[in-house]
């Protein structure tokens, strides 16, 4: 813990509920609070749907995940970017947004309801939302609590109490708008912070192809349980059809990339823009978004392999014992200047507050 590190987060907590106030001020009607008052900015309408999208799982997660799997996880960006963003927005989102003005539905329940005209169908994708979401949204909130805790060396019940505060208010106050306010900020924080990640990491291995290679010849290291797997290195897919492939495709790359266009706090999102022109304006910068959060945290990720065998003698998930969710924080506490722990607690922080607003607003909604 540092001074500076309590400064910026101080500073950062202020800036999210100027943001949320911001909303407030602007909220003078229920398609203002819901919606937006569907004339949001392409540019804040896709950094909110991006950083909804990503969260601290997307990043320490899967990032550890590639560093056990290798590069072949960009074939989830690869498929994020296409499905979650480009046929998102301009086959779904068109639709969603047109449907959604000409039937006034200021929610996705409310949407489906009125497109079937079936108050069933209305209450029960409602009651869905209001019972699942918080599974997920807790998750979140827990690990954001965890890891506020231990940066700032505050007990856990106090980190859990201020920041889920804080979220509460900008959400109830702010509504949509606020929202998608604090949500372009943090979206614009993670680009920052994933961008020096990227920078910091080619600069720590000998620059890009020297980093590659390095990885590229760690493929004798491969643990041999993972080799049976069908594992033949980290700058490679798993051999077609083996286990490792399977678990890689299926569960990862498909069921991650095209689950997104099935959460209803992102499909909201549409309906926040006045005409299709803006959701095709929101698609390089969503694409881009998508390509830094999730296409670095995969290519560093696979790269800490080299860090820990040059430091340490073993590949990544021999150096985290096993433990695939400790291999990303490991390498920053180890590989990372110490300033920039004060920037990725702040992407971090971002990445959990945007994705936990959005499922808040989302059951606030349906109440």
């Amino acid at each position: 813990m540092s001074i500076w590190m309590i400064l910026f987060v101080v500073v950062y907590f202020f800036a999210v509920g100027y943001l949320g106030y911001r909303g407030y001020r602007a909220t003078q009607t229920a398609a203002d609070y819901l919606v937006g008052g569907r004339k949001t900015h392409p540019y804040v309408m896709a950094m909110s749907y991006g950083s909804t999208f990503i969260s601290t799982s997307a990043i320490v997660g899967f990032g550890g995940a590639a560093g056990v799997f290798g590069m072949g996880l960009l074939w989830l960006t690869v498929l994020n970017i296409f499905v979650g963003i480009f046929i998102a927005f301009v086959v779904f989102g068109g639709r969603t947004r047109a449907l959604g003005l000409r039937l006034d539905a200021h929610t996705f329940p409310e949407l489906i309801g009125r497109r079937f005209q079936s108050r069933f169908l209305q209450g029960a994708s409602a009651a869905l939302i209001f019972l699942f979401m918080p599974l997920y949204a807790s998750a979140v909130l827990i690990g954001a609590a965890k890891y506020l805790s231990q940066q700032l060396a505050v007990p856990y019940d106090i980190a859990l109490f201020v920041f889920a505060a804080i979220i509460a208010i900008y959400v109830i106050m702010g509504g949509i708008k606020g929202v998608m306010y604090t949500d372009a900020l943090q979206g614009t924080i993670m680009l920052l912070g994933m961008t020096a990640l990227l920078v910091l990491t080619y600069s720590k291995l000998g620059g890009v192809t020297a980093a590659h290679q390095a990885l590229t010849d760690l493929a004798s290291q491969v643990p041999e349980k993972l080799a049976k797997g069908g594992h033949v290195g980290w700058t490679a897919m798993p051999k077609f059809g083996s286990p490792l492939w399977w678990t890689l495709v299926s569960t990862i790359v498909m069921g991650v990339g095209i689950g997104v266009l099935a959460q209803p706090q992102l499909a909201v999102r549409y309906m926040t823009v006045k005409s299709q022109k803006e959701l095709n304006r929101g698609v390089p910068v969503g694409g881009v978004f998508i390509l830094m959060m999730t296409g670095v945290a995969f290519v560093v990720g696979a790269l800490t392999n080299v860090h820990f065998h040059r430091t340490a003698g073993q590949v990544s998930i021999a150096a985290a014992k096993g433990d695939v969710e400790a291999i990303i924080p490991m390498y920053l506490q180890q590989a990372m200047p110490t300033w920039f722990g004060v920037l990725f607690m702040l992407t971090l922080l971002s990445a959990a507050m945007s994705t936990l607003s959005g499922q808040f607003q989302d059951r606030k909604s349906v109440v």
